[in-house]
């Protein structure tokens, strides 16, 4: 992997590697793109094959930052960081110390976050040694668990999906198929329930389905089987993939709309599903309300500003659908173009500012 010419080809700003041989620090902070504001990402732990592929990796995950949060409408930019090591075995205080001072380093150019492998207590040691982390317990006055925010995000996000795949964003009397019943998932459902939507759910967990079927009244399937039933609305909530050749010979939904990442599995899956005109609700629009909720804790967090700007994932998606029919384009390419229009117009609009700065000083 030739990394200067990766960076150049996509654009991205900085790369830092991070060393701390007393604790075991291997990190890698991959800065993307700061025109809208500094770059908020969260920081994973993972045991990679190798140095180049947690670069990779990091790489991969801080572009996708950016246009979360440029189509999210975040004054923030995209950044990630990846650890290298066994989140099981090789934590120690001393590292994610070490973490914050190379955070604080960078002088609020990046915002970490919890991600995968990293937990809340992970964030409080690092906001020991900086204030540029967001995501800690709230005794430090932090949002606590996004899970329920983030199901709200995709709650509102669905409504608009149905309402440009029904002509109505009414979910009462649907039958939505939720693949994956954890933290977010759940609380979907119990949105989905109060509003009176049919629901029909798996999970690997059982317990899981079980609590589901016991509180509102849902209809357990085998994983397998979530794929071919008969229902309006599909809603992919835990593994990523799941829109792939097979599945997509079995989907019998008009509107795919759920919480998980990374649901096509190629984009010509996104092809395929806009040539069917199947509604599919891009997932890093429609699951973008942990990230913006926790982009408030860097204003003093307020639940209920948070929240009023989670319900805008509704405009927010309703924009995507608007710009797939202006350019005839996929829905998955349409969020791309949204959040690339808005980060082009910020860079115009500084160029601007700069040209004109000094065009009047040079009068002078």
């Amino acid at each position: 992997m030739e990394i200067f010419e990766y960076m150049s080809k996509y654009d991205y700003e900085q790369l830092v590697m991070c060393h701390d041989k007393a604790s075991g620090l291997k990190a890698i902070i991959a800065i993307h793109d700061t025109t809208l504001g500094p770059a908020l990402g969260g920081t994973r732990m993972w045991t990679y094959a190798s140095e180049e592929a947690a670069i990779e990796d990091a790489l991969r995950l801080a572009k996708g930052m950016t246009y979360k949060n440029a189509a999210a409408g975040l004054n923030l930019g995209g950044g990630k960081t990846v650890i290298i090591g066994n989140p099981k075995e090789d934590k120690n205080e001393a590292m994610f110390r070490a973490f914050g001072r190379y955070i604080q380093g960078l002088n609020g150019r990046y915002i970490t976050a919890e991600d995968v492998g990293t937990t809340e207590q992970d964030m409080d040691l690092i906001h020991e040694e900086t204030d540029y982390v967001t995501g800690i317990s709230p005794a430090f006055g932090s949002s606590g668990n996004p899970s329920p925010v983030t199901a709200y995000g995709v709650y509102r996000g669905m409504k608009a999906a149905a309402k440009e795949g029904f002509g109505t964003d009414s979910l009462e009397g649907k039958t939505v198929a939720v693949q994956g019943v954890g933290n977010v998932a759940f609380s979907l459902c119990r949105h989905l329930h109060e509003e009176g939507a049919r629901l029909i759910v798996t999970d690997i967990n059982k317990e899981a389905v079980n609590r589901a079927v016991e509180e509102f009244g849902a209809t357990a399937v085998e994983p397998d089987e979530i794929y071919g039933v008969d229902c309006d609305i599909y809603a992919p909530c835990a593994l990523g993939a799941t829109i792939n050749d097979e599945t997509l010979q079995q989907l019998k939904a008009k509107v795919i709309a759920g919480a998980a990442n990374n649901q096509l599995k190629e984009t010509k899956h996104g092809d395929i599903l806009h040539e069917r005109g199947i509604v599919y609700t891009p997932d890093y629009v429609i699951n973008a309300g942990g990230v913006i909720n926790v982009a408030d804790e860097l204003n003093g967090y307020n639940k209920e500003r948070a929240m009023k700007r989670v319900e805008t994932i509704y405009d927010n998606v309703t924009r995507v659908f608007e710009i797939s029919r202006r350019d005839n384009i996929p829905t998955y390419k349409a969020a791309d173009r949204m959040a690339e229009e808005r980060i082009e117009q910020m860079r115009h609009s500084r160029s601007q500012f700069l040209q004109n700065s000094h065009h009047i000083l040079s009068r002078r």
